[in-house]
């Protein structure tokens, strides 16, 4: 007998989180399904707020840069660790951002490199998240998403150093040296 599992939908997953049944548990809803987060650990912590420090000085009166943060999208609610998403702020008073309020998103990533490069990556592209950036730790590189098709990126690069520009913002200078922090 094969057991039966429940997709949940963006709206039922939204009265679960008001109705406080989740609080103080680290999920995220991915494809339907009710995902654990991984925690994240000294170098991912460090990472995250030093990036998100660097991207809010470039990107000032440009975007906002969100930190840890559910986005919504066609059935999933996941937190990507930074979310540079279009301005005013005003707009997310009644909901998170949609796939079209979204610039780019970054992953930073230890622990949860097959989950970012695989289930993340099929989200976001069937969702045209145009551009999605993992800063893999374990391996020091920046991998960069663009040309979403269906539920793959058709361009993916990786960096070590350097200098990147991300899509939505092409006179905007990102050093590599700041995002591989480790």
């Amino acid at each position: 007998m094969v057991a039966a599992t429940y997709k949940w939908s963006i709206d039922k997953w939204h009265e679960l989180v008001d109705s406080g049944v989740l609080e103080g548990q680290k999920v995220e809803l991915l494809e339907g399904d009710i995902v654990e987060m991984s925690p994240e650990g000294i170098e991912h912590s460090f990472t995250n707020e030093s990036i998100v420090i660097y991207l809010r000085n470039k990107l000032s009166g440009l975007a906002h840069v969100r930190e840890g943060h559910p986005i919504t999208l066609d059935n999933s609610e996941p937190e990507p660790d930074i979310a540079i998403v279009r301005l005013p702020l005003a707009n997310y008073r009644t909901h998170h951002p949609y796939a079209e309020d979204i610039y780019w998103l970054i992953e930073v990533s230890q622990r949860t490199l097959k989950k970012d490069l695989e289930e993340k990556v099929m989200t976001y592209a069937r969702n045209g998240i145009s551009e999605y950036w993992v800063i893999d730790l374990k391996n020091k590189k920046l991998i960069i998403h663009t040309q979403p098709s269906q539920d793959k990126y058709l361009q993916i690069v990786e960096y070590q150093s350097g200098i990147v520009k991300p899509q939505a913002f092409a006179n905007i200078e990102i050093a590599i040296d700041n995002l591989l922090l480790y």
